[in-house]
């Protein structure tokens, strides 16, 4: 009589097993058609964002790619309607053409020429989903014309996260997302068509932050391309970002004047050059930045701890690369969305 008590019990109990098995396998399953959702609508969000080949555009309510606007289309079609931003290179106005919404930049001092036209042969070569679209240019009058992107500069992430209309945008998902959008932006730019190159209007958090626009879905492109010098070893070709001495932590120690100590005054011509791990440095700063202050944040700066340190090293070969450092960000994105997905399913 006990065997066939303990064997109807195993019996019993195999189906619930087996439902317990099947049960886990599909909130897995599940789990994973989420994460993979997620990256598909920010593909998807960011491939529509451009989705003309240069030299065209088409913004979001356009039907069409339209060919790059020329200096009488500027000058006809383009209407002014209030300065939103100015520089040492340009101006910037929020202006219109035909009822679309448009960015028109202006050289402020000819003293920039060179800049500005570096910044225009960037926006060329660079168009893609993560470099601000180009709608048109004319170098007569030394004017570029960008798309318009309202929610502006990534300085402003806390000011538009506290708007009633965007705080439920304010969690640790999002903000990492736009970490991993920055990351990304790296990694574009040290592999880009036009060559390896360096983000040198960077020597402040404020002035990185600026060169960054957000899109009105929460992604990221970069805007300002006026100091994008090109690094290749294999030639020989470091850079320096500009001519002047930079101090302060922000900067990689390879960006500071190394005689400081020995009381000899800065040199433009014997000060080292460097390449585009200096970039590298500065991600946590910027990524401390992004998380914020909110739940979850935490375990965020947690998990990003051993790669941050890495970029942190003095020693700038034994950085990682910015790829290395976006896997990493998307391995934990992924881990905790998992995490997260997981701890709800048990309540």
């Amino acid at each position: 009589m006990a065997r066939s008590s303990s064997s109807r019990s195993l019996s019993h109990g195999f189906p619930v097993v087996g439902m317990c098995l099947a049960a886990l396998l599909l909130s897995n399953a599940l789990i994973y058609l989420y994460l993979e959702s997620l990256y598909q609508d920010d593909e998807q969000l960011l491939s529509s964002h451009v989705g003309c080949v240069p030299p065209h555009f088409k913004m979001a309510t356009m039907k069409n790619c339209t060919p790059w606007l020329q200096c009488s289309q500027i000058h006809a079609e383009v209407r002014k309607l209030k300065l939103i931003g100015q520089g040492a290179v340009k101006k910037v106005y929020l202006a219109e053409w035909r009822g679309q919404k448009v960015a028109l930049s202006e050289l402020s001092s000819l003293d920039y020429l060179e800049d500005f036209l570096h910044g225009l042969s960037m926006l060329q070569a660079l168009q893609g989903p993560q470099v601000v679209q180009l709608v048109g240019f004319c170098l007569e009058n030394h004017t570029q014309v960008t798309e318009h992107h309202p929610l502006g500069p990534l300085l402003n992430l806390d000011d538009v996260l506290a708007q009633e209309q965007h705080k439920q945008h304010n969690k640790w998902q999002m903000r990492l997302r736009l970490a991993i959008d920055y990351v990304s932006i790296l990694h574009y730019l040290h592999n880009s068509p036009a060559g390896r190159r360096v983000m040198c209007d960077s020597s402040s958090l404020v002035k990185t932050l600026s060169q960054f626009l957000m899109t009105s879905d929460f992604h990221l492109v970069v805007n300002d391309l006026d100091a994008l010098p090109e690094v290749d070893p294999s030639r020989g070709l470091l850079v320096k970002c500009g001519h002047r001495e930079l101090t302060g932590d922000f900067v990689a120690p390879e960006q500071l004047w190394p005689f400081t100590t020995k009381g000899k005054p800065f040199s433009d011509d014997l000060m080292p050059e460097y390449d585009e791990r200096t970039d590298i440095w500065k991600i946590p700063d910027v990524t401390w930045f992004l998380m914020g202050r909110v739940p979850g944040g935490d375990v965020v700066h947690f998990h990003l701890f051993q790669i941050h340190e890495e970029c942190k090293k003095e020693d700038p070969k034994l950085r990682p690369s910015a790829l290395d450092v976006l896997k990493v960000y998307r391995s934990v994105y992924s881990s905790m969305v998992r995490d997260n997905a997981g701890f709800r399913d048990m309540l």
